[in-house]
């Protein structure tokens, strides 16, 4: 199951990204931008527990996560999503997952993972600007798995229609949430008309 986010400040921001004059600067600005919206859509199944709380003026409910949330971007393109995350949700914990895409056979390599303590009561939320050919996300999905993790959501800021198929092939249990959805990959393994590489265009490495 896939999600496309509709809403005019996301398509805004996903021109800025998608313009190649655009510095990297006001890139990392727009991806943080869309990495809120991001969080908002991922976030609406959350369980939520109740207790009572004192306003100034009187008691009524308050409301608390129920189980936690465990944030994992994959290097180094999804620390640009982190800070709106955690900034949305003060109590998730971090995770880390390193892939290297080959860029001649397109095969993600693991090079680095460092997660919490994962069950099924935890809710992972991986973040990767891009979804392409979908075997870094995949290989990120299986390794969580492998560790406990049982509710994974996959939140990406542009996808290849090859990607999502991947995923929901490989991981038909994993929601997908993306900002916007493009036409194809093109014989290289990029998304057209895509953005680029948004590792490097955030960080300024093009």
């Amino acid at each position: 199951m896939h999600t496309i986010l509709s809403h005019p400040l996301v398509s805004t921001a996903m021109s800025v990204l998608r313009d190649k004059h655009t510095t990297a600067a006001a890139f990392r600005e727009a991806l943080e931008r869309l990495a809120f919206h991001l969080c908002l859509a991922c976030t609406t199944e959350l369980s939520l527990r109740s207790y009572e709380l004192s306003t100034p003026l009187e008691q009524t409910t308050g409301y608390a996560l129920q189980g936690g949330v465990v944030v994992v971007p994959v290097l180094r393109s999804g620390l640009t999503l982190l800070h709106a995350f955690t900034q949305c949700i003060p109590e998730a914990t971090i995770g880390y997952v390193g892939l290297k895409r080959d860029e001649t056979t397109l095969v993600p390599k693991e090079y680095y993972c460092n997660v919490p303590p994962l069950d099924e009561n935890t809710t992972v939320i991986i973040l990767d600007p891009m979804l392409a050919t979908g075997g870094s996300m995949c290989a990120a999905i299986a390794d969580l798995k492998k560790r406990g993790a049982t509710q994974i959501i996959a939140a990406v800021v542009l996808a290849a229609p090859e990607g999502i198929a991947e995923v929901e092939r490989e991981h038909p249990d994993v929601p997908i949430v993306c900002a916007a959805m493009d036409r194809a990959l093109n014989s290289h393994g990029y998304i057209v008309p895509g953005l680029g590489d948004a590792g490097d265009r955030a960080h300024g490495t093009v």
